[in-house]
């Protein structure tokens, strides 16, 4: 069910009473000949997007339902067009009269939703528990660098981290989470960080490593390298060595497909895609 509702007197009371008291009822006076209340429902829209499982956006069009609105603009004091009137538990908390920006908008919320970083660690806790790894680590990595002090958001952030496989980041959190808080969480992700790094020595890749070396022009044996690399989570190691086999044969093999699909599997943003893609384009053009 969408969180943006149009009120008339069939829904209003199902709005105002029942949905106020499981979200935030965003109660948005307007009419639609008026530009400032246009330019406002374009914020609404997207902050009733991004907050989708907090907050309901119910429109009152004050030119089709003229009765209503009258009624109820007498009860929260209207003055003017558009109206912003924020209800909970059945109750309006705060009213903001005229055209606002989304800065103060977002303020508003504020007062009455958690915090901005506890938002955005659900979003990744529910991204994560939908195997969606990329949103989740984008999700988390927000939720961090407003509060990197905040121990859950470290440690959701380093199973992330574990899963997709940036070890040293993992690790580098859960080596500054406090022993008081060292629990059952955290002891499971550290196992499995702690696995996933003793991979990453394996006698497998060793032994292709030491065959590289005695064999530096061998092309298919880096290949085969960086595959070893890439399933141990090396990312940046495989990503390396596939650069070295572009740097002498752009079509060599499977080399620029596996290129491209390890850069693909990283996070949006991720820095280390951005360095690769970079690296790639020098040698393209």
């Amino acid at each position: 069910m969408s969180n943006i509702v149009s009120i008339n007197a069939q829904n209003l009371q199902q709005v105002l009473g029942e949905t106020s008291q499981q979200k935030l009822v965003l109660l948005n006076f307007f009419s639609p000949q008026s530009p400032e209340c246009i330019s406002q429902a374009v914020i609404l829209d997207k902050l009733a997007a991004e907050y989708k499982d907090y907050i309901v956006v119910a429109n009152l069009d004050c030119d089709a339902e003229q009765a209503l609105a009258s009624q109820l603009a007498q009860q929260v004091g209207l003055q003017t067009l558009p109206t912003l009137v924020l209800l909970k538990d059945s109750a309006p908390v705060d009213l903001l009269g005229g055209a606002q920006t989304e800065a103060v908008i977002r303020e508003a919320l504020g007062k009455h939703l958690p915090a901005q970083q506890d938002l955005l660690l659900e979003q990744a806790k529910q991204a994560l528990l939908n195997s969606d790894l990329n949103a989740a680590f984008s999700f988390a990595k927000q939720a961090y660098e407003i509060d990197s002090s905040n121990v859950r958001i470290k440690l959701v952030l380093a199973d992330i981290c574990t899963q997709i496989h940036k070890l040293d980041e993992a690790q580098a959190l859960l080596d500054s989470v406090d022993e008081q808080h060292q629990d059952a969480y955290f002891n499971n992700i550290q196992a499995k960080c702690a696995a996933a790094l003793e991979a990453k020595d394996s006698p497998e890749i060793k032994q292709k490593q030491a065959e590289v070396e005695k064999y530096p022009n061998d092309l298919a044996l880096k290949l085969e390298l960086s595959q070893l690399l890439n399933e141990a989570g090396q990312k940046e190691q495989a990503l390396a060595v596939l650069f070295t086999v572009l740097q002498k044969d752009l079509n060599f093999d499977e080399a620029k497909p596996s290129f491209l699909a390890i850069i693909a599997s990283l996070p949006d943003g991720d820095a280390l895609a951005a360095k690769y893609r970079r690296k790639l384009y020098s040698i393209l053009y």
